[in-house]
């Protein structure tokens, strides 16, 4: 993938992945029985949202190969979708555990590339801009996974704390506490480096 098609990797722009409703759901059913037209159509509706996640979480050279490996996990899982939550939440839960675990086995804990596109005020510098960029680039490099997956999935996915919690297989409480505990470390570590 090496972002081909130029993707960026910036939060999406209201286009939710949504639940599953009627295409999607057609469209998954003919996943599941085989249709390579409709695996198609599957990816390149969803792709951008697991690249962009995986981009922020593992840095752009290993994101290609991440992104590949949660669709090949999809389609050998697609069986397991009850649709008892929406199919993006599933996506995610999908998504996040295989950042996690290529973390875990691989203890490279500074993504290889800067945030783009990060919402900036308008008035500073593009100097201060690219700053304040790599300090927070830096800070969520540093950042425990636990805590940037959830970081990552409510500021940069927009995911409600109820979404962030079935993706995760945790409660709304612990969402709401660990992102707390993400951004006062966030706010520690720029700090620190600011110093």
């Amino acid at each position: 993938m090496r972002n081909p098609l130029n993707i960026d990797t910036a939060p999406y722009d209201g286009v939710h992945v949504g639940s599953v409703v009627g295409d999607e759901r057609q469209l998954i059913e003919s996943c599941r029985l085989g249709d390579r037209d409709a695996q198609r159509q599957l990816y390149e509706r969803h792709c951008v949202t697991v690249y962009r996640l995986m981009y922020r979480m593992v840095g752009e050279s290993n994101a290609d190969d991440l992104t590949q490996q949660v669709f090949s996990c999809l389609f050998q899982r697609l069986d397991k979708f009850e649709a008892r939550s929406s199919f993006s939440t599933w996506l995610y839960r999908l998504a996040s555990n295989e950042a996690l675990q290529f973390l875990r086995r691989r203890p490279q804990r500074n993504p290889d590339q800067a945030m783009v596109n990060e919402p900036m005020d308008d008035r500073i510098s593009a100097n201060e801009r690219t700053e304040k960029r790599d300090l927070l680039e830096y800070a969520l490099a540093q950042l425990d996974p636990e805590l940037r997956v959830i970081f990552l999935l409510r500021e940069s996915e927009e995911l409600s704390y109820y979404d962030i919690a079935m993706t995760l297989d945790i409660a709304e409480g612990t969402v709401a506490s660990r992102l707390n505990r993400a951004r006062r470390c966030l706010r520690e570590l720029i700090e620190a480096a600011s110093e």
